[in-house]
């Protein structure tokens, strides 16, 4: 959960839309980067520390990810069939999907805080 110091962005991944943090893990639809690669993320709009919002290219941010996992979503079952006939046909489905870690979140303009020394 994100308090009112935290940055967090809103990122665009696969049409859909995410409220990301530092920290943060995801689960979009499959990206095609390997296992353990890192990937950036063009957000939509970012607030920084100071609580500043930013849209678009007026952000000039980025969003750091590293792909953890490749893996499938829950079973979902397809039945179809006609009334007064025979005609009956079962299918599945499962979307292939990818597990991102949060990294950092950069913004221009603005250093990171170093934790601990």
């Amino acid at each position: 959960m994100t308090d009112s110091t935290t940055p967090y962005a809103i990122v665009r991944c696969g049409g859909k839309q995410y409220k990301v943090a530092k920290g943060d893990s995801i689960v979009v639809d499959r990206v095609g980067a390997d296992e353990g690669a890192h990937i950036d993320l063009v957000p939509l709009a970012v607030r920084d520390e100071s609580g500043e919002m930013r849209a678009g290219k007026a952000a000039r941010a980025k969003v750091k990810a590293t792909v953890v996992e490749h893996l499938l979503g829950d079973k979902i079952d397809v039945f179809t069939y006609k009334p007064k006939s025979t005609f009956k046909k079962s299918r599945g489905h499962r979307s292939r999907l990818t597990r991102l870690d949060i990294d950092a979140i950069e913004i221009a303009g603005q250093k990171e805080k170093q934790s601990g020394s």
